[in-house]
């Protein structure tokens, strides 16, 4: 297990599961979770034994926002502000652009930057004690952690001006019906839930999926030819990994494939 002071990492068959656990309390964001968050998305998002990667947390909060117990509340706070900003932005492109999946889990409040974070993974598992929330207009800041990015590429540019404007708390059915989680299911069978979706793509061509998850997620910025060049190059690659042989074998043979992520 990796030793951070704000984070407990678990390395268990091809699943690395990253908890959330603030020494400030409530998982609030300070300056060293935000670099231990770094640090953890680079190190797993490099480590070829990782083939899916689980964000979650511990206690009754995924993210109750940023610390504000550092701050003053006027002008001078931007330094401070504009130094966690950025450590916590980093950590989201790291975990974005890697080519592991990642997984959100949330099963308590998920408020400001923690709000954010949940849109960042590839698949999101609500349980029924979750509750999203943008929650930055209650401050009166703007918001960051990538949500003015996320949001309107999930739920559309309408629906996410309302759910800053009107900043009302989001139910996990809801949540799912928006386009923010991929499933919600009850708090019992949560943890369960979430290992199993984990353990179900880690036991996949994880290169293979990873790297469709990128060009889907690449596809905003280009247009339909560099799309398509970009798909023939994957595609191309691909052929290079254990995994595309093991599947062509197992197509021409009997039984399912046992991919191996590499």
């Amino acid at each position: 297990m990796d030793d951070y002071d704000n984070l407990l990492v678990d390395r268990t068959d091809g699943v690395a599961t990253v908890t959330l656990d603030s020494a400030a309390g409530r998982n609030a964001l300070t300056l060293e979770m935000a670099n231990e968050l770094v640090s953890a998305a680079t190190t797993l998002g490099e480590d070829a034994d990782v083939r899916c990667i689980v964000l979650t947390h511990e206690g009754d909060f995924f993210g109750a926002g940023a610390d504000l117990s550092q701050f003053s509340g006027d002008e001078s706070d931007a330094p401070l502000l504009r130094e966690l900003a950025g450590r916590a932005h980093e950590a989201i492109v790291q975990f974005h652009r890697t080519e592991t999946p990642v997984v959100g889990g949330i099963d308590g409040v998920a408020a400001g930057i923690g709000f954010s974070l949940t849109l960042m993974p590839d698949l999101v598992v609500l349980g029924e004690e979750a509750t999203l929330k943008f929650a930055y207009p209650g401050i009166g800041l703007t918001g960051d952690g990538g949500a003015t990015f996320f949001l309107p590429r999930l739920v559309g540019l309408r629906t996410a001006k309302e759910i800053v404007l009107r900043d009302e708390p989001i139910a996990p059915n809801e949540a799912v019906e928006m386009g923010l989680a991929t499933e919600a299911v009850p708090s019992d069978e949560f943890e369960d839930r979430l290992e199993a979706v984990a353990t179900d793509i880690a036991s996949g061509p994880t290169q293979a999926l990873g790297a469709t998850t990128r060009l889907l997620t690449d596809s905003y910025e280009r247009s339909l030819e560099s799309q398509l060049s970009a798909e023939a190059d994957a595609i191309a690659g691909a052929t290079r990994t254990e995994d595309y042989e093991r599947g062509i074998g197992a197509f021409f043979g009997d039984g399912d494939p046992e991919f191996v992520g590499r």
